[in-house]
């Protein structure tokens, strides 16, 4: 089922118009060894509902226990955000009902969050600076998943059945929750997605999460409204609910301004409510009216005591961040020798901690910035995608520089690895033996297709026995196409001007 499409203005009349208002509430997944109030293991990708304790499941009797762990890295997330912490914080219940909820309520924080009152500078792509306020960060747990069964997109809208997987109920959650943010006009989207690159970044420094937002460590609930200029009075908003990518964070904000502004133009209020993010049409669709706090009938968590801070127990989990991200960017810059242009251009393809990653499993600087910014990048645009989600891992780009190093492959003939390597081919290594791709280095057959070569072009063979000798690279490149582009190119050159009796 393809989601249906609303009647929206254009981005630019838009703007001429409306006066947009954000407000992002971003959820990270902490990567604690256990839950958030159980014992049980806090871990991706294993067989579903093997994860889960009695507390999970909100069976009669079971009390939960606060993850240590997860506290202090709460800490830290609102001490990077530079965030207040408070001296005493509490758990509430938020009640309702959805089948990936088996307690029927979601122990949360209301009233008082353990961090609030922040900030976070933002940096787009030209260089200018946004201040986004942060109204809070608090503590959570996770809801189970739902897998949509028997419909085309997998969502819940034209799906037979549901299953539900209790694996990440209860993982421990941050909840970052923004200020309005006003005064951003047509760099809304731009300012969307940068804040939530931003916010991966800080967590994936503190080491607190994994970040991985393909696999839903990070999610954005984006937060859109529209007012006429000159008004003071926000609009009424929308909130387009768990998009998980920067690309999908950024049009989902650009498509909502467009149809809040078409909706406004007709003389329609605008209905507060939840959206789902459909990435196949990028478009929105209405989800349900939007609940206030008071719809969730929060009230404290009886099986629960506060949280208790000190100054020494803050002063030391400060003492452990680490850089902050601007010092951090520039150290990369000076380690890694990009020029300025260079780094922006990494920075703004949202591959830096790639590239960092590939670096240290093993590969120079130059050679990551070539992979990820020239073939994966590449790539992710075609398939539409962020780079990161293409499945390329640091580990590959080193095998993959490792068979080139050694002269068993070229450039050319590693793009048909990784090709090989993404379908499930195997490792580097078979995808080169399964496929045939190793470099032809043996000088029978690059004789016999330099022969065929100099043969099909004499003009240019006589050039080159002229003096020319830069001309060989026609020759080569004609050897190159008859082998397939699986000859040693350095090879080649020598054995042609061996052949013509030309010294190099």
């Amino acid at each position: 089922m393809t989601a249906a499409t609303d009647e929206i203005l254009s981005f630019e009349e838009a703007m001429e118009k409306y006066d947009p208002v954000l407000g992002f509430e971003v959820h990270v997944e902490l990567n604690t060894r256990t839950k958030m109030f159980s014992s049980a293991p806090n871990a991706f990708g294993d067989v579903p509902n093997t994860n889960v304790t009695p507390v999970d499941l909100g069976l009669p009797g079971v009390l939960p226990v606060v993850n240590g762990v997860a506290v202090e890295s709460a800490i830290k997330i609102g001490l990077a955000l530079n965030c207040k912490i408070a001296e005493k914080c509490y758990f509430a219940r938020k009640n309702y009902f959805y089948p990936d909820t088996p307690k029927n309520f979601q122990t949360s924080q209301f009233e008082d969050p353990i961090a609030y009152d922040g900030s976070i500078d933002i940096e787009l792509a030209d260089g200018t600076v946004f201040t986004v306020e942060i109204e809070r960060a608090h503590m959570e747990e996770d809801a189970g998943k739902l897998t949509h069964m028997g419909g085309a997109t997998g969502r819940i809208q034209g799906a037979d059945f549901s299953l539900v997987d209790y694996n990440r109920a209860g993982v421990p959650l941050i909840e970052i929750v923004t200020k309005p943010i006003e005064g951003v006009g047509s760099r809304a989207p731009e300012l969307a997605k940068a804040y939530v690159a931003a916010i991966r970044e800080i967590v994936k420094n503190l080491g607190v999460s994994d970040a991985r937002m393909e696999r839903g460590n990070v999610r954005c609930d984006a937060n859109v409204s529209l007012r006429p200029y000159g008004q003071e009075k926000f609009g009424t908003r929308t909130e387009t609910k768990n998009v998980n990518s920067l690309r999908a964070v950024e049009h989902a904000v650009r498509y909502e301004i467009q149809r809040h502004a078409a909706v406004l133009d007709s003389g329609t209020p605008i209905q507060q409510e939840t959206r789902h993010w459909h990435e196949d049409t990028r478009s929105t669709t209405s989800g349900r009216p939007k609940s206030d706090a008071d719809d969730y009938r929060y009230f404290p968590e009886p099986d629960l005591v506060p949280v208790v801070t000190n100054h020494a127990w803050i002063e030391k989990l400060r003492a452990e961040l680490p850089e902050p991200p601007a010092e951090r960017r520039k150290r990369l810059q000076a380690d890694w020798g990009y020029s300025d242009a260079e780094f922006r251009d990494v920075v703004n393809a949202g591959v830096m901690s790639s590239i960092e990653d590939t670096i240290a499993a093993g590969v120079s600087a130059a050679v990551a910035r070539k992979w990820w910014m020239g073939e994966i990048s590449r790539r992710a645009k075609l398939a539409d995608l962020e780079p990161a989600e293409l499945g390329v891992t640091p580990e590959l780009i080193v095998e993959l520089n490792v068979l080139i190093e050694s002269g068993k492959i070229n450039d050319k003939l590693s793009r048909d690895v990784l090709d090989g390597v993404l379908a499930g081919e195997g490792t580097p290594a078979e995808v080169v033996e399964k496929r045939g791709l190793a470099v032809v280095s043996d000088d029978g057959p690059l004789l016999e297709a330099i022969d065929g070569a100099l043969a099909a072009q004499p003009d240019v063979a006589a050039k080159i026995r002229g003096g020319k000798v830069q001309a060989v690279g026609a020759i080569v490149g004609g050897v190159m196409k008859a082998t397939r582009g699986q000859a040693d190119a350095g090879r080649v050159r020598e054995l042609i001007l061996q052949r013509l009796g030309v010294e190099g």
